[in-house]
């Protein structure tokens, strides 16, 4: 079974008890997101290996820390997972990025893949897909099926919002991938979103509706 990790930070809830308010217009709803993607990234990489280097300071000589290979990827689940790259390049600037597209079918709420474009070394890195929602969990276990596709071994799902619903179905399909969550809801109502969840994350991140 998939590892899960909900978020107890407390400026991670209270951002998120920001971006759920009808009320926080697109301009400030995209601050937040980046911002809590920033604090959920940092929270996120606390396992990732460090390695020795010897470098000189201006005093003398002395052993440092880096990360070990630097082989990271950020993969957002377009269109509302690009709301959180900004905030996960300013904590790990030399990732690359690839992209996902999905849209879900509005009749059987399944996910329907219309672009992919990934970094061409992807089976070597360790990979954070992205998305602000978990509500079915299709769209996520499509995009994790895609990335094994294409030999991607290392993998991380990170969410702002999921719903159980969702996340019982990505532990079920892919319990080798690690999910970081910034808060877990109650449940999806009839149309599939979650509550209290926050809307359509999209279209409140690029103004939309």
């Amino acid at each position: 079974m998939s590892e899960v990790v909900v978020m107890e930070h407390p400026l991670i809830k209270h951002k998120i008890g920001l971006v759920r308010n009808v009320e926080t217009g697109s301009k400030d709803f995209r601050e937040l997101i980046s911002e809590v993607a920033m604090l959920m990234c940092y929270e996120a990489t606390r396992d990732l290996k460090l390695q020795d280097i010897t470098i000189d300071t201006p005093i003398c000589e002395t052993v440092v820390q880096q990360l070990r290979g630097k082989k990271l990827a950020i993969v957002p689940i377009l269109r509302a997972g690009l709301g959180m790259v900004d905030g996960m390049l300013a904590m790990i600037p030399a990732a690359k990025v690839g992209h996902i597209g999905l849209y879900r079918d509005e009749k059987t709420h399944e996910p329907i893949e219309y672009y992919c474009k990934l970094p061409e070394d992807i089976p070597e890195r360790e990979i954070f897909l992205v998305d602000p929602m978990l509500a079915t969990g299709g769209s996520a276990s499509a995009a994790v099926t895609l990335l094994k596709r294409r030999g991607a071994k290392n993998i991380r799902f990170m969410c702002i919002i999921a719903a159980p619903e969702g996340l019982a179905r990505l532990q079920q399909e892919h319990p080798d991938v690690k999910i970081y969550i910034g808060v877990l809801d109650k449940y999806l109502n009839e149309n599939k979103y979650i509550v209290p969840g926050l809307g359509d994350a999209g279209d409140r991140i690029f103004g939309t509706k």
